[in-house]
This record gives C-alpha cells, sequence and structure tokens, in this order.
C-alpha cells in the first residue's frame, strides 16, 4: 500500500447544494452484489392492487403492462448500502421471461411504431409530468438502493430526467433526413428515417433512474419498443417508473425484466431486438459488443472513463481545487465522466495539492442523516472491496495525501481520497476505479499535459483548466476525448451529445445525434413515369 502522508485528517463538513438539471451522469451497469432496499409502500408484488409491505419483500417483472411473475425461480438477496442489511428480493429472470417480454414489445412496435410523431411526443410530455408528480416516491425507492443523498436524487435525476424527456418529446418532431429530389433522370429520391423496431437496454446503478430515461427517452421517441433491465442491485426507481407508465405508454411499449448478468445476455442475444444498448464497464461493453455480432444486431455502448483534469499554472488555485473536489468526489466518484486524475503544472503543484487535501477533507460522507452527506456509500460490498483493494495495492512510491479508509462501521461509506506521487504506468493511474479516489500528477508544458491526459485506454471525459483562451484552445483540440470542458466538468445539457472513443465506447447519448442512433435509414426511389 502506498505510503501516507503526515498530518491532520480531520474532516469539516461542507455544505452540499445541488446542480440542477444541467448535470447527468453515467457508470456502470454491471455488478457482482445482488441489492435492493425495503420500501414502505410496495406497489410490484401484485399489479391490481396493494398489499401492506413485508420485511423481505420479491419484486417482479413489469411486462405487456402490467407486473407479473417471472418464470424462473431463484431470486437475488438484496441489501440497503447504508448499513449493509438484506431487506429484499428480486427475481432471476430467465431467457423465457426475455422471451415474454421481447413477444410483447414486438406486438406493441405493429401499433407504436406507425405512431404520428406528435402522438409520441404527447405520451411523452404526459409521462414527465406523472414523473414530476410522482417526485417524492421515486426519491425514496432510489434512497433505499443507493443510499444517495435525497436531494441529490430529487434535482440530479429526477428533475433532470423530466427535462430530458421532455427534450425528447419535442425531438420526436424534428428527426431529419436528405432532401427529396432527383438525382437520376426522370426518377425522385427520398429518405425515410425508421424506427429500428424492439430495441434491448441494460442500465447501470450508479445513476438508475437518470439512466433508464436515457435509454427509454431517444427510443420511444423514434417510435421503438424496448425491453430494459435495471442493475440488480437497484432496480426500484425503474418499477417506479414502470408503474408511472401505466395508462400513459400503451401496453408492451415498455417492458422491465429484473436479473442478473445471465439475464442481460438473453436480452442481447435474442433474435427479435435490432440494437442493444448498454451503460456498463468496458468488460460489459465488450461482452454486449461480442452477444450482439451473434446475430449482427447493432450496439449501442458508454462505458468506462477515466477524466483527466488539466490544471495550468495561471489558475486561482483555492478556486479550481474546490470545483475540481466537487466533480471528482460527487456520488462517491460512482461517474464515468469523473475526474479521476489531476495533471497540475510542476509550478502550482504544491499549493495545488495543499488546496486539494483540505477540500477533500471537506466532503462529509458516512452520516446516518443523509442530508449531512456531499456523497453517499458506495453501491454494493463487492464494489467497495474492489475500490479497498485498490488503494491497498497501491505502489510503495504512492503517497495518500488524505482518506483511504472506511468511514464508520456500518455500510459500504469510503473516505475522500487524493493520492500523490504516482506514476503513469500506476494500476491506479490507468485502470478505472470508480469511487471517491483522485490521483495527481505533475506536468512541465502543455505537450507533456495533452500526453499524460491521453496515455490511457478510455476516452470519455476530460477538462481544461486555465484563463488563456489559446491554451484552452489547442488543449481542446488535442485531448482524445468524447467530451472536453474548459473551467468546469461533468455538466451536460440535453441538446448536447454525451459518448466516448476507444474502450469507453460508441454510439451518443442525449441530442440528436442520440435519437438518431435509435433509427435506420431506408432510400425509396420512385420512377416519374
Amino acid at each position: 500500500m502506498g505510503k501516507r502522508a503526515s498530518g491532520p485528517d480531520t474532516t469539516r463538513r461542507r455544505g452540499r447544494s445541488s446542480r440542477g438539471t444541467g448535470q447527468f451522469r453515467s457508470g456502470y451497469a454491471d455488478s457482482a452484489v445482488r441489492c435492493h432496499t425495503y420500501r414502505t409502500k410496495d406497489r410490484f408484488l401484485h399489479s391490481a392492487q396493494r398489499i401492506r409491505p413485508v420485511a423481505t419483500p420479491t419484486l417482479k417483472n413489469f411486462v405487456n403492462g402490467r407486473f407479473v411473475d417471472p418464470a424462473g425461480t431463484d431470486l437475488l438477496d438484496i441489501v440497503d448500502p447504508t448499513t449493509g442489511r438484506l431487506v429484499a428480493r428480486a427475481p432471476v429472470s430467465t431467457a423465457a421471461d426475455v422471451d415474454d417480454a421481447m413477444t410483447a414489445a414486438k406486438s406493441a412496435f405493429r401499433t407504436w411504431g406507425r405512431t404520428t410523431p406528435s402522438e409520441r411526443q404527447r405520451a411523452l410530455l404526459r409521462l414527465a409530468d406523472a414523473i414530476d408528480a410522482e417526485s417524492d416516491a421515486i426519491v425514496e425507492a432510489q434512497h433505499r438502493n443507493t443510499g444517495q443523498p435525497r436531494a441529490t436524487i430529487a434535482a440530479d435525476e429526477v428533475a433532470a430526467g423530466t427535462d430530458q424527456l421532455r427534450f425528447f418529446a419535442g425531438a420526436a418532431r424534428l428527426l431529419e433526413g436528405k432532401s427529396a429530389g432527383e438525382y437520376l433522370p426522370g426518377m425522385t429520391s427520398w429518405v425515410r428515417r425508421e424506427p429500428i423496431g424492439v430495441v434491448g437496454q441494460v442500465t447501470p446503478w450508479n445513476f438508475p433512474f437518470l439512466m433508464a430515461i436515457w435509454k427509454i427517452g431517444p427510443a420511444l421517441a423514434a417510435g421503438n419498443t424496448l425491453v430494459l433491465k435495471p442493475s440488480d442491485t437497484t432496480p426500484e426507481s425503474t418499477l417506479e417508473l414502470a408503474r408511472i407508465s401505466q395508462g400513459i405508454l400503451p401496453d408492451g411499449v415498455m417492458n422491465i425484466v429484473l436479473g442478473n448478468g445471465g439475464t442481460g445476455a438473453a436480452i442481447v442475444e435474442h433474435p427479435v431486438p435490432g440494437l442493444v444498448s448498454i451503460t456498463g464497464s468496458v468488460r460489459a461493453g465488450m461482452a454486449v459488443a461480442a452477444g450482439a455480432a451473434k446475430t449482427l444486431k447493432r450496439a449501442h455502448l458508454e462505458l468506462g472513463g477515466k477524466a483527466p483534469a488539466l490544471v495550468f499554472a495561471d489558475v486561482d488555485v483555492a478556486k479550481t481545487a474546490a470545483a475540481i473536489a466537487d466533480f471528482s468526489f460527487y456520488n462517491a466518484g460512482q461517474d464515468c465522466t469523473a475526474i479521476t486524475r489531476v495533471l497540475v503544472h510542476e509550478s502550482i503543484h504544491d499549493e495545488f495539492v495543499a488546496a486539494l487535501v483540505a477540500e477533500a477533507r471537506g466532503r462529509t460522507t458516512g452520516s446516518a442523516d443523509d442530508a449531512d452527506n456531499y456523497f453517499g456509500p458506495l453501491n454494493n460490498v463487492n464494489h467497495f472491496g474492489d475500490v479497498v483493494k485498490k488503494v491497498a495495492a497501491l505502489p510503495d512510491h504512492a503517497v495518500i495525501a488524505t482518506g483511504g479508509h472506511q468511514v464508520g462501521t456500518e455500510g459500504f461509506y469510503f473516505e475522500p481520497t487524493v493520492v500523490t506521487q504516482v506514476r503513469q504506468t500506476d494500476a491506479i493511474v490507468q485502470e478505472e476505479t470508480f469511487g471517491p479516489v483522485i490521483t495527481v500528477q505533475p506536468f512541465t508544458s502543455e505537450e507533456h499535459a495533452v500526453t499524460l491526459a491521453n496515455d490511457v485506454s478510455y476516452a470519455l471525459a476530460s477538462s481544461v483548466w486555465t484563463l488563456d483562451h489559446a491554451t484552452a484552445m489547442r488543449v481542446s483540440r488535442d485531448l482524445d476525448f468524447g467530451a472536453v470542458w474548459i473551467n468546469t466538468h461533468i455538466l451536460l445539457t440535453a441538446e448536447m451529445p454525451h459518448g466516448g472513443f476507444k474502450q469507453s465506447g460508441y454510439g451518443k447519448d442525449l441530442s440528436m445525434y442520440g435519437v438518431e442512433d435509435y433509427t435506420r435509414i431506408k432510400h425509396v426511389m420512385s420512377a416519374l413515369e
């Protein structure tokens, strides 16, 4: 394990402020631990009526507009990440369950695929309004699954999700193609942009509700129907979304199946979907791409990240350190776009490290009152163990400037951690940690900074911190990442695309580019005589 810096490691509370609907995030879809939490009003035990909750409720799939028992009898144990206690069970849906959902989606597509853009827009706008009205229920459902602060869920997932959905509703009426014309004598050609049909989707556990919106929004706007599997650790807010959709979306348009990696593989390899989409790890994305290749279906992959922040010597050190701490430790660093590598000019390196350490110590976690937390727990025990293992495996030359330990004795809370004196080849620099752990490295020149930044297998997100316009323009051009921010980080907007290069995947979420990914292009030519 790396050396620990000397000096006090006291924690001061820092107030947490919501960033509102302009900020959206993504992350893993696969997880090994089976986690779900207790609910005070279980709506999913029976589709026709509510019953009083039990200590360990068993959830149901949502197929053809109703909550149904799966054919599979295996169950996943679900635990609350704030306590580590068993609270519920979820089914492991089988290939037969997936087939039932695909059959429902395929049947519904015959009608939904022929609706007009305005009809789809109205349905999505109604769904967005209904989500707003049910915000508290969604927040509680997700808090029980993730332990995220409730205010964070309300602002950055539910409110952000309805904003996204309203954008996709409008996008349904703005799909474009090449203009009709006579490109051959006596012939008129035009382009039809059509829905793909049925799509299969897998969502992650780090932002479960928002990522469900990222999947269903463009798919439904383009006229597709879908079968979606939420993460096995965080299905509850997605089931709330299914409940809310009843009476708004036609039966079979949106289907939710619960389960593990085998369930996800059954979706990917099923012959019905024309496209499969996942937000997840590189390992999960590779498996999806390989499974999709068996039937030559399209894949849409938003995978891992190792985002650098390049800090030049002309910045306000205190202000920049505070901002970078915000964007690094938000959601316990469980964010593919989170800053994980800070590259700082050698002339301000020591000053910046001191400021960043102070900021890290001011981010509170582990409180029983989630309103006191800047971020919540790591999502599950296996992921918690993985983060602990990566910190414990730091090489001897690395220095833990602050953090590096579990917080408290209950739940999966981990301290904000800053690691210095790392080398470019270290695993902590090259591999995704997906926790509240950031590294700091010095650079000597602009070229050196860009070289260090690009020298990883991920290419999702990055940022440049400088007061010099020309530096910002050159570096943003040279950074090999799907998103580059200048003097900010992590903020996304519905109108702009999000997606990476290299092992961070391919395809775009958000924007019209994201909607177009859920369409196919048909050329039609007609003789004029």
